[in-house]
């Protein structure tokens, strides 16, 4: 079959989100056919390109989501009253506060609101769609003054009563980036109408095109959020008004709300992301958790081996930011030296942007003050028990030694969702500590310790309960890695896709006819029998003519592109 994956600030750029699974994705599916449509978020993610792609990846489409020029679109009377009346529309769903978590009396998203929601965002995108654009009218004075309107109306929640000319600036802004997807020509029938099944990488705006694609076309949507981005969205900003926050995160709640009801399947990356779908308004019956795949081949050695450096050493590896709490850590280290002195801890990482940097500066000033040098005792003069390193350092060449480095990997984290970091642990056949936050608990399972965040005492407790018992670090990294190698390899995350978009396919009404050579009609765009070498696959010499006898078992014939008949959508 054909698909068209969706995705925003990642695969096929070289850097980004969810860059590797969905090339590991897409290689593991070579029988399929890949469209990859691609939303870019900076203009060094452009230039820094794309990485290769495998055969079965037939074109790529781009988009930026970070810059849009003025279109140049000028409407007429008409268009201009039609964007009029659908953007008060949809300024006045949020100003009414609708969206997902929005409740009425009986505890559920308002379906009235949602149906609003949904009518103002179609009727935008198929004014986009005849009139060529949409950037210059969401850019426009009547857009601002059509969102004041609506704040200032009889209904609107205090908070959006509150907004003043800034914060009304800031989200008319916030709304022309968010729908710039509108914009785009990808919704025809040589676009995203000619795929089987759209692949949406994540919801947000990532999830616009495929809305579009089912919307105008018939298109079947698969969601696959391995972060929930109306989560993401409510922890951003905080410094803006309430005003802005309110509206914003109104938005933000219609438009999930609007993808998981129009999706086929909706499939999160773990229980936590899952249980936020189903508070959003995503309908259980649609959900299917599909761990993320990850490369388990490159940690086998150490996986193992089970050896380590040095047993009497802490190691923490990830992307430095504050949500990693490294200060707690810190502080639970140094509970930990009181009970045994002779414990190093090694902080590997790199810091994520200048946040990052400030904060891993911050951690290096708190580590010198919490273990000054010591004249005497187990560590010479200037060695600091507490070490920064990053991968490849001459004692960490690659990621798999970060983890052997040490003989408990501990996180320390406040927030996290599927913490890759625990799973790469887990394949190294690492004990570990971690906090209670996002997917942790499901992640490990039992085969490691759980203490609460913010609690540095609970930390050094459980790290020193494993530092002094060397057959229960055995045994529960031994555990740790048989869960992984079951739950958490390319292998099931490839073969969990495959049956998912065979049962969304095989559930979805014909949308057009395709016929092969003899006229006969094929159940997809491009059969998955088309990638598979062999004799059988190649064009029979002679044609059997329509009307002829029958091809005997097995003969094949190739798919061709044809037209697609008025009215067979």
């Amino acid at each position: 079959m054909r698909i068209g994956l969706i995705a925003e600030g990642g695969y096929p750029y070289v850097s980004g989100d969810a860059r590797l699974w969905c090339d590991r994705l897409v290689r593991g599916l070579d029988r399929h056919e890949f469209d990859i449509y691609a939303l870019s978020r900076s203009e060094r993610q452009e230039d820094e390109g794309w990485v290769p792609l495998p055969a079965q990846v037939s074109r790529v489409r781009t988009a930026p989501m970070w810059s849009a020029d003025d279109d140049g679109v000028v409407y007429g009377r008409r268009a201009r009253r039609r964007f009029a009346e659908h953007y008060a529309e949809l300024a006045a769903v949020l100003c009414a506060g609708g969206g997902a978590g929005a409740d009425d009396a009986s505890g559920e998203a308002s379906a009235t609101e949602a149906d609003r929601f949904g009518s103002a965002l179609y009727g935008l995108a198929e004014l986009a769609r005849d009139e060529g654009g949409l950037v210059g009218a969401l850019r426009s004075e009547a857009a601002v003054r059509a969102l004041e309107h609506a704040c200032r109306s009889r209904g609107a929640l205090r908070t959006a009563r509150e907004a003043r000319v800034p914060d009304l600036l800031s989200v008319a802004a916030h709304l022309e980036r968010a729908l710039r997807p509108l914009s785009l020509d990808w919704y025809e029938d040589d676009g995203l109408g000619a795929v089987d099944l759209c692949h949406a990488t994540s919801g947000g705006s990532a999830a616009l095109p495929g809305l579009l694609a089912h919307h105008f076309c018939g298109v079947p949507l698969l969601l696959t959020e391995y972060g929930v981005r109306l989560r993401t969205h409510y922890l951003a900003a905080p410094d803006s008004s309430s005003a802005v926050r309110s509206l914003l995160a109104a938005f933000h709640g219609a438009l999930a709300a609007e993808t998981y009801a129009r999706a086929a399947l909706v499939t999160p990356g773990n229980g936590h992301a899952r249980r936020w779908q189903e508070r959003c308004g995503a309908d259980r019956a649609k959900l299917r958790t599909v761990y993320p795949g990850m490369d388990a081949g490159r940690f086998a050695e150490v996986g193992e081996s089970a050896a380590c450096a040095d047993p009497d050493s802490l190691v923490w590896v990830g992307r430095v930011e504050p949500a990693k709490d490294l200060v707690s850590l810190l502080h639970a280290f140094a509970e930990v030296r009181k009970e045994e002195p002779k414990t190093r801890l090694r902080i590997v990482g790199t810091p994520a942007g200048p946040e990052g940097v400030a904060y891993l500066g911050h951690c290096r000033a708190l580590a010198a003050q919490l273990f000054p040098d010591e004249a005497e005792g187990p560590h010479r003069v200037g060695d600091n028990p507490v070490s920064f390193e990053e991968i490849g350092a001459p004692d960490i060449p690659n990621l798999a030694a970060a983890y052997a480095s040490g003989a408990v990997t501990v996180l320390s984290s406040v927030v996290e969702g599927f913490p890759i970091g625990l799973v790469e642990a887990m394949f190294c056949g690492r004990a570990t500590v971690s906090t209670d936050v996002g997917a942790v608990v499901e992640v490990i399972g039992g085969t490691g310790l759980v203490v609460p965040p913010r609690n540095p005492r609970a930390l050094a407790e459980a790290c020193v309960a494993l530092l002094r018992d060397p057959e229960r670090r055995e045994r529960l990294g031994a555990a740790a890695r048989a869960r992984a190698l079951e739950l958490f390899t390319v292998e099931q995350n490839v073969a969990a896709f495959h049956g998912i978009y065979l049962e969304i396919v095989s559930r979805t009404p014909v949308r057009r006819v395709v016929l092969d050579d003899t006229g006969e009609p094929l159940p997809f765009a491009v059969p998955a029998e088309a990638h598979v070498p062999g004799r059988w696959t190649e064009r029979p010499a002679h044609p059997t003519p329509r009307n002829g006898p029958p091809r005997p078992p097995g003969t094949p014939v190739r798919a061709t592109a044809t037209p697609t008949p008025e009215g067979a959508r």
